[in-house]
């Protein structure tokens, strides 16, 4: 697309090019101009931005408020501020840049009427983009000579941002208010003084973090100064030295409040990375005793808990997670460590695992282990011999999670379970009961705004404005539009497979939940996509592989990005790290291997299904232990393997301690089975 090609690289000769397209198409001039005035502005070219846009609002009515606020903002660069409100007007119509386009007005009106400018944030101050419209409102402020109020957002935008360019204009501006103003400057709070800490230390700027307690241990009192200190001495823990920071804490003395919670759990963290067990329970203990509805206990709990999961000691985690569950029922991870309790009395045959089983999908119906649990009440109620009870759990499982892993196993235990008999009227009761969330189709057409929407994003990116096209569709997306019709609008556009993907999974998040006849067959193939097919199968076939299950893998490991490169530094689409590669390469007919290789999907392939069939070998034909492998590494399968006497391959998987890795055997078999049924038999 020229005027696209022209805003990313504006060289003559492309300009050049767009103006012979025009005069052979004179109806794109419109679009054309609005291309180039928006790559004017971008290059800073003001009066050219505004010498192509002046004209457009009126010739483009169906995307003038993008005309108008290019122009706006071009017109106020170059200082021209007159009649810049009215310029705006359409912008404020529904428009995804309205927010923007008050803060090009407000700057418009800043040098004459800075009162108006003020009273104009601060009507429509909802609307502003942040941090740039606390920035703007004390730019404003100032002008109106309204220092302490311009020093008070100055400063919310300093001590809640410490990088981008309004965190160093407040910082700037701050430093001249102090000067100017003197003693009438208002000092910052501890709290904000203990905000800006706190970002840096999230940002991992430890030596500045540092500082910043130091200066709120000057500058506050009570918790705030104690919370300083606590954190200031768990510094170094955070930075990976935990020998030193555990003395420090230690010897640290603060009040009886939360800071004091916040040093515990930092002890424990100590202890827990100094595998010291005894002095890890003395701190789990102590928040018990003390601070038993602190958040900093339930930290404490959970890290605990997770320490003795991954190396099997139930005695240990199991009453940690019942105590999350218990003391914090509405904490984000209370679902989680009710499942970690039923499921080990589930695996361990042990009294009243039926009863946890049960209340957890009373409870938490919602939570992404419900159908777990439900899979597993069936097996229990099968070992029990009430088959009829078994199937009812399946049947429910299989209609209300169609796509996830366990309807997977239900529907095979449904085809291999008898079925006669119907179950007792307390299980159909319960079963029937049990509040999954409901699933929404997608629906059949677009309402006005969605498709009003659809339209001017096809304008602007016909004009080579993608980003703003996509910026058109997301903002629909919040606002008035059906999200999944244009999620597929915005996918379709995408410039890849994997971006379609990706863009398809953000904005339908539950997607998972949609039986596949509920939405039309591009949402799925959107989803599910599947690139190098012919290299795909082919591969699989030689290795004797299922052409799905490799499609799955991928699908998780880089979502079909040819040039995917993880943290790990694993290459391309089965994710092959160059040593791996290389030991496969004469196996797999890779001559050489080098990262660039790794990154080219025909090698990628036969690289990563050489190593999948080794893998599996190895692994004695399981599927599962395998993709464990895969993720995890084989020592760690070897490891797991011996935890537990297995009575099928759903219990190894669900007794995985890293979530990552069980969520990834979980999601590649899943992937495998929707790629088979949107797949197999289809024409190639």
């Amino acid at each position: 697309m020229l005027t696209r090609a022209y805003r990313e690289s504006p060289t003559p000769a492309r300009r050049a090019a767009i103006a012979t397209h025009v005069a052979a198409h004179p109806e794109d001039a419109p679009l054309a101009n609005l291309a180039l005035g928006i790559a004017a502005y971008e290059q800073k070219n003001w009066a050219a931005a505004i010498a192509a846009l002046r004209p457009l609002p009126t010739k483009l009515p169906k995307v003038a408020d993008y005309a108008a606020y290019y122009l706006a903002a071009a017109q106020v660069e170059n200082n021209e501020f007159a009649g810049v409100g009215a310029e705006l007007a359409p912008a404020y119509r529904n428009s995804p840049l309205a927010g923007r386009s008050r803060l090009i007005e407000a700057r418009s009106l800043k040098a004459n009427a800075p009162a108006d400018a003020v009273r104009l944030l601060r009507d429509h101050y909802a609307e502003l983009p942040q941090p740039e419209g606390d920035v703007t409102l004390a730019d404003c402020y100032q002008a109106a000579n309204d220092l302490p109020h311009a020093a008070e957002f100055y400063q919310r935008v300093y001590y809640r941002y410490v990088t981008g360019a309004a965190a160093t204009r407040s910082a700037s501006a701050l430093v001249a208010l102090k000067d100017l103003m003197g003693s009438a400057y208002p000092q910052p709070t501890g709290t904000q003084l203990l905000q800006r800490a706190d970002r840096l230390l999230d940002a991992k700027e430890y030596v500045e973090a540092q500082r910043a307690y130091q200066s709120v241990v000057a500058g506050a009192e009570g918790l705030e100064r104690d919370q300083a200190r606590v954190r200031a001495a768990a510094i170094d823990y955070l930075n990976g030295k935990a020998a030193l920071a555990g003395p420090a804490l230690t010897a640290l003395q603060v009040s009886d409040s939360e800071a004091a919670a916040e040093r515990w759990y930092y002890l424990a963290e100590c202890a827990r990375k100094r595998n010291d067990d005894a002095e890890l329970a003395q701190a789990v203990q102590q928040l018990t005793a003390h601070y038993r509805r602190s958040p900093w206990r339930l930290k404490a709990l959970m890290s605990a808990a997770n320490r003795y999961l991954v190396v099997n000691r139930p005695e240990d985690y199991v009453p940690l997670y019942r105590a999350i569950y218990e003391d914090f029922p509405e904490s984000p991870q209370a679902p989680t460590c009710r499942w970690k309790v039923a499921f080990n009395a589930y695996q361990h045959d042990l009294p009243g695992a039926a009863t946890l089983l049960r209340e957890h999908l009373r409870v938490y119906p919602a939570h992404s282990t419900a159908g777990a649990a439900l899979y597993f009440l069936g097996r229990l109620m099968e070992r029990n011999g009430d088959s009829a009870g078994g199937r009812a759990c399946y049947q429910r499982l299989a209609a209300v999670y169609e796509n996830h892993y366990y309807a997977m196993l239900a529907r095979a235990r449904l085809k291999s379970v008898p079925g006669s008999g119907a179950a007792s009227a307390e299980v159909a009761q319960f079963v029937a009961g049990i509040r999954f969330p409901a699933a929404t189709a997608i629906p059949a057409e677009a309402t006005a705004a969605t498709a009003q929407r659809i339209e001017r994003s096809r304008l602007l990116r016909s004009a080579g404005l993608a980003d703003l096209a996509d910026s058109e569709l997301r903002f629909g997306s919040r606002t008035d539009g059906q999200p999944a019709l244009l999620a597929i609008e915005l996918a379709s556009a995408a410039d890849s497979p994997y971006q379609a993907m990706r863009v398809m999974k953000g904005m339908n998040p539950e997607y998972l939940g949609m039986p596949v006849p509920a939405a039309p067959r591009k949402y799925w193939e959107l989803l599910f996509p599947l690139p190098y097919r012919s290299d795909l199968v082919r591969n699989a076939q030689e290795r004797e592989l299922d052409p799905f299950l490799l499609a799955g893998l991928i699908r998780q490991e880089s979502e079909f990005n040819p040039a995917a490169v993880s943290h790990a530094k694993a290459y391309g689409l089965t994710q092959v790290r160059p040593a791996t590669g290389r030991l496969f390469a004469r196996q797999a007919g890779v001559a050489r291997v080098t990262t660039s290789v790794l990154c080219q999907p025909a090698a990628n392939l036969k690289l990563g299904s050489s190593i999948l069939r080794s893998m599996l070998d190895k692994q004695a034909g399981s599927v599962e232990q395998t993709l464990a492998s895969y993720n995890a590494g084989p020592n760690r399968v070897v490891e797991w393997l011996r935890w537990n006497t297995y009575r099928e391959p759903a219990e190894f998987v669900e007794s995985i301690p890293f979530t990552e890795t069980r969520d990834y055997v979980q999601a590649v078999l899943r992937n495998a089975e929707m790629y088979r049924r949107l797949y197999e038999g289809a024409a190639r």
